[in-house]
C-alpha cells in the first residue's frame, strides 16, 4: 500500500475513535441552567428590519453529516425570525471550491419558504475556500438585500480550516458595517473563527453542533442591539464560564529501536538506533466566556413541598411528583385556610440588593401561599406591593376575590432594581397600602403588612416601623438569616419574624405564616383601667443614643394599651441633672398624642438620682391633683442603666406602701445589689444585657403590668383626699374627712365663711373604668 494511502487510512481510523457527540464547546453551568438556555432559545424573536445571510461550508473537510447539522442550525435560527420582505430577509450561500448562491435575500417572504429552501440545499464538497467566498461578497454584496439601508448580518458556518487567508476579507466586510458571526462545525479551528468574527469575539463565535445553545448565543448577542427580544421581561443575558475544545494531532516519542542503514563506502548494512514515534488525536481546551439568555423557569421557586420533585413542562407549567402522604394536594402541600377576618398586604423587595432571583422567589412564595390558604369561604383579602426606590401597589387589597385572577395579576408584578429603601416603603404602605376607606372599630378587619426581603435597607427603618405599628398594623417579616436583626427591629418582636438559611426552605414557612396571621398577639390590658408612669434614666451614664433606645421601647409598650381617660392613662418622668415631668397622667388623652410626646421627651445628661425621681412621682405625679384616679391600679416602670440607684430603695418602698407597684428594668452591666433593693421584696426586676435588646423583653414587661393591673385596689391608696384630708374606707367605698377651712368630696373647696364645719365627708364608689374622679375636681390651669 502506498505510504500516503496508509497515512490516510490511519487518520481515518483515529478520527473514527473520536466520539462525534463530545461537546467541543462546553458551558460550565448546572444541568438546570442548560435546560433554561434551551428553553429560552424558543422564547426569543427578532422582528427588526435586517438582512441576514447564511454562508455554509460545504467542503469535504466538513463532510455531509456536519453540513446537515449546519442546515439544522440555520433552520432553528429561522424559527425565531419574523421573516418578510419588510422585516427580516434571509438568504444563503454554500461554498467549497467556489461560492454558490442557494437563494437570494428577496426570494422568500415567509419563514416556511425559507426553511424549505434550506432543507433543499445539497452538499457539494470541494476545497475549503472560505477567503474566496468572503471576497465574492465584498465585490457583489448581499444578493437581494437592501443596500446597507438596514443592518446586515453574515453567519459563517465552517470548520475553520480554510485553504486561503480569511482575516483580511473578513476585516473588510466588518469595516463596511456588516456583523459577522463565525459558527464552528465538526472539529473547528477556533483561531480562524476568532479572526473572522466581529467584536466582542466571545459573543460572535459559536458552535453549530449544539444548535439550541448556538441559537441562544446568537439571539442573545442580537438582543443587545434591539434586533431581537425575549417574550418575558424577566429574561436576562448572563455571562457564563465556558471553554472551546480543538482536536489536534500530536506526535510523541515512544522510544528507540534498531534500524538498518546502508553505507556509501561499502555495500554493507549498518545497524543504528532510530527514534520511534506515535501519533494521537487530543483535545486542547481554550477557556472563554459564553453569553446566554436564561428565563425564569417554573421550578425556580422550588414549588413542590414535603420532598416532592418538580418536573417542568415548558416555560410556564410544571407538575410535582409527591410522596404518597401528600399526593392529593397541589404542590404536595397540606391544605390550609385563613378563617380570620383580615386584610393582608405583601410587601416584596424588588431592589437590586435582593436580585431578580430573590424577587421571583418571593413572588412565588406569595402565589403558593394564596393557592394554599384562600378559598371561596375565606374572609381574608390579599394585596401585593413591590418596592425599591418607590412603593408600587400592584394588586390593591381586596381587588381580586377569585384566586385564579389574583394569581394572574401576581404574574404582572415587575422587578424594578434600584436602591433598597425599606423604611420609605413601610411608611408609604402604612399610609396608602390598604386603600383610602376609613373604617373603625368592629367594622375594620385586622390589617397585616408582610415584608419579604433578602437585603439590608439603605434608609432608616426604626421610625417608619414605629409609624406603621402606630397605625395599628401588625408587621410580619420573612427573609434570609442575613436580615434577621433588621426584621426584628421592624416588626418589634422575634416572634413576628420567619427566616431561612437556604432559599429552598422559604416555602416551608407557609403554614407558620398562616398561623401568625390568624393568632392575635396578646393585646396588653386593653380593657383594664390603669394609671401607668414610665420613669426614664436620662443621665450622662446612659447617653443620648441609649436614651433614644429607651424612648423607642416605651413607645412600643404604649402601643399595647388603649389610652383614654376611661381606661389607661400614661405619664412620663425623666431624670438626670434634674427631675422633669415630661407629661402627666391626664395630659394626653389619646395613644397617638402619648406616642408623640414620648418622642419629644428631653435628654438631660448630668448625674441622675433614681430616689429623687421616685419621690417626685410620689409627690407630683401619682396624685389626685395631677390626674390619678381613685380606685384605679397604679404602676411605675423604672428604666435605668443602674447608676444613681443607691438612694432609691426607700422611695420605691414608699410608693409601694401607697398602693403603687414598681418594676425596675436594668440595662447593661448594672449595679445589681442597688437594683435588687430597688425592685423590692417581690423581686420586680428585669435585667436586659444591652439597650438594643430591649425589644425582646417587651412581652415580659407587658405581662407584669397586666398582672399588677388585676391586683386588688385599696381605694384610699394613694389617698384621694386633698389638703390633708383623711380617707376613710366604708362598705366598699370611701369618704374624705376634711380639715378646717376645706370641704367637698375630696376636700378640694376652701370654706370662706367663719362657721365652717370641722369636717365633711362624702362616700364614693371605685372608679374602675367609669367616668374618672378627676372630672369632679376643680378645673386646673396649665401651670398645675
Amino acid at each position: 500500500m502506498p505510504f500516503l494511502l496508509l497515512l490516510e487510512a490511519i487518520c481515518i481510523f483515529l478520527f473514527s475513535k473520536v466520539p462525534t457527540t463530545l461537546p467541543l464547546q462546553e458551558v460550565h453551568v448546572s444541568r438546570e441552567t442548560i435546560g433554561k438556555i434551551s428553553a429560552a432559545s424558543k422564547m426569543m424573536s427578532c422582528s427588526a428590519a435586517v438582512d441576514l445571510l447564511f454562508l455554509l461550508d460545504g467542503s469535504h473537510s466538513v463532510g455531509k453529516g456536519s453540513f446537515e447539522r449546519s442546515k439544522h442550525f440555520a433552520n432553528m435560527v429561522c424559527d425565531s425570525l419574523d421573516i418578510s420582505l419588510e422585516r427580516v430577509r434571509v438568504g444563503a450561500f454554500q461554498f467549497g471550491s467556489a461560492p454558490h448562491l442557494e437563494f437570494p435575500l428577496d426570494s422568500s417572504s415567509t419563514r416556511q419558504e425559507v426553511k424549505a429552501q434550506i432543507k433543499r440545499m445539497v452538499f457539494k464538497g470541494g476545497r475549503t475556500e472560505t477567503g474566496l467566498a468572503l471576497k465574492y461578497l465584498l465585490q457583489k454584496g448581499f444578493p437581494g438585500g437592501r443596500n446597507a439601508s438596514v443592518p446586515q448580518i453574515l453567519i459563517i458556518v465552517t470548520d475553520g480550516k480554510s485553504q486561503g487567508h480569511v482575516a483580511l476579507p473578513a476585516k473588510q466586510l466588518k469595516d463596511k458595517g456588516i456583523t459577522v458571526f463565525a459558527v464552528g462545525v465538526r472539529f473547528p479551528r477556533w483561531e480562524e473563527l476568532h479572526a473572522m468574527a466581529s467584536e466582542p469575539r466571545e459573543q460572535h463565535v459559536l458552535l453549530a453542533e449544539q444548535a439550541e445553545d448556538a441559537t441562544n448565543g446568537l439571539l442573545s448577542t442580537l438582543s443587545s442591539s434591539a434586533i431581537c427580544t425575549t417574550a418575558s421581561p424577566d429574561c436576562r443575558v448572563e455571562a457564563h464560564p465556558c471553554e472551546h475544545k480543538t482536536l489536534e494531532t500530536v506526535r510523541e516519542l515512544t522510544g528507540y529501536a534498531l534500524c538498518w542503514r546502508g553505507s556509501r563506502r561499502t555495500d554493507a548494512l549498518l545497524a543504528a538506533r532510530c527514534p520511534f514515534y506515535s501519533w494521537k488525536r487530543v483535545f486542547l481546551t481554550h477557556p472563554t466566556t459564553c453569553y446566554r439568555t436564561t428565563c425564569p423557569g417554573p421550578c425556580d421557586s422550588q414549588p413542590c413541598q414535603n420532598g416532592g420533585t418538580c418536573v417542568p413542562e415548558g416555560p410556564d407549567q410544571y407538575h410535582c411528583l409527591c410522596p404518597q402522604a401528600f399526593g392529593g394536594e397541589a404542590n404536595c402541600a397540606p391544605k390550609l385556610s385563613l378563617e380570620c377576618r383580615i386584610d393582608v398586604l405583601f410587601l416584596l423587595d424588588s431592589s437590586a440588593g435582593t436580585t431578580l432571583e430573590g424577587f421571583l422567589r418571593a413572588k412565588a412564595f406569595v402565589k403558593r401561599f394564596v393557592q394554599a390558604v384562600l378559598n371561596e369561604d375565606s374572609r381574608a383579602r390579599v394585596g401585593v406591593a413591590g418596592y425599591s426606590r418607590e412603593l408600587v401597589v400592584a394588586v390593591p387589597v381586596g381587588e381580586y376575590q377569585d384566586v385564579p385572577d389574583l394569581l394572574r395579576s401576581l404574574d404582572g408584578v415587575p422587578f424594578s432594581g434600584g436602591p433598597t429603601l425599606t423604611g420609605s416603603a413601610l411608611r408609604q404602605a402604612a399610609d396608602h397600602g390598604f386603600g383610602s376607606a376609613i373604617r373603625t372599630g368592629q367594622d375594620r378587619p385586622r390589617r397585616v403588612l408582610v415584608l419579604l426581603t433578602e437585603s439590608h435597607s439603605e434608609d432608616e427603618v426604626a421610625g417608619p416601623a414605629r409609624h406603621a405599628r402606630g397605625r395599628e398594623l401588625l408587621l410580619l417579616g420573612v427573609g434570609s438569616e442575613a436580615v434577621q436583626a433588621e426584621l426584628e427591629e421592624i416588626t418589634g418582636s422575634p416572634k413576628h419574624v420567619m427566616v431561612y438559611a437556604d432559599p429552598r426552605d422559604l416555602f416551608n414557612h407557609i403554614p407558620e405564616l398562616q398561623g401568625k396571621l390568624c393568632s392575635r398577639p396578646r393585646p396588653g390590658c386593653r380593657a383594664q383601667s390603669l394609671d401607668l408612669v414610665f420613669m426614664l434614666d436620662a443621665s450622662a451614664s446612659v447617653g443620648p443614643e441609649n436614651f433614644a433606645h429607651l424612648q423607642s421601647f416605651i413607645r412600643s409598650c404604649a402601643l399595647r394599651f388603649d389610652v383614654n381617660p376611661d381606661v389607661t392613662q400614661v405619664g412620663l418622668v425623666v431624670y438626670g441633672s434634674q427631675v422633669q415631668t415630661a407629661f402627666g397622667l391626664d395630659t394626653h388623652l389619646t395613644r397617638a398624642a402619648v406616642l408623640r410626646a414620648m418622642s419629644q421627651a428631653p435628654y438631660l445628661g448630668g448625674m441622675g438620682s433614681a430616689g429623687t425621681a421616685l419621690l417626685h412621682i410620689y409627690d407630683k405625679v401619682m396624685t389626685i391633683q395631677k390626674g390619678a384616679r381613685p380606685g384605679v391600679p397604679k404602676a411605675v416602670v423604672v428604666l435605668t442603666g443602674g447608676k444613681g440607684a443607691e438612694d432609691a430603695a426607700v422611695p420605691a418602698q414608699k410608693l409601694r406602701n401607697n398602693g403603687i407597684s414598681v418594676l425596675v428594668v436594668g440595662v447593661g452591666p448594672v449595679l445589681r445589689e442597688p437594683l435588687r433593693r430597688l425592685a423590692g421584696p417581690r423581686d420586680s426586676l428585669i435585667h436586659v444585657a444591652a439597650y438594643t435588646n430591649l425589644q425582646y423583653h417587651q412581652d415580659t414587661l407587658i405581662e407584669w403590668i397586666c398582672g399588677e393591673a388585676k391586683r386588688p385596689v385599696n381605694l384610699c391608696k394613694p389617698s384621694p383626699c386633698m389638703n390633708e384630708g383623711t380617707c376613710v374606707l366604708r362598705n366598699g367605698s370611701y369618704r374624705c374627712e376634711c380639715q378646717d377651712s376645706w370641704e367637698g368630696p375630696h376636700c378640694e373647696n376652701r370654706v370662706l365663711r367663719g362657721d365652717a364645719p370641722k369636717a365633711h365627708g362624702s362616700h364614693h364608689r371605685p372608679a374602675g373604668g367609669q367616668q374618672p374622679y378627676s372630672s369632679q375636681l376643680p378645673q386646673r390651669g396649665p401651670g398645675h
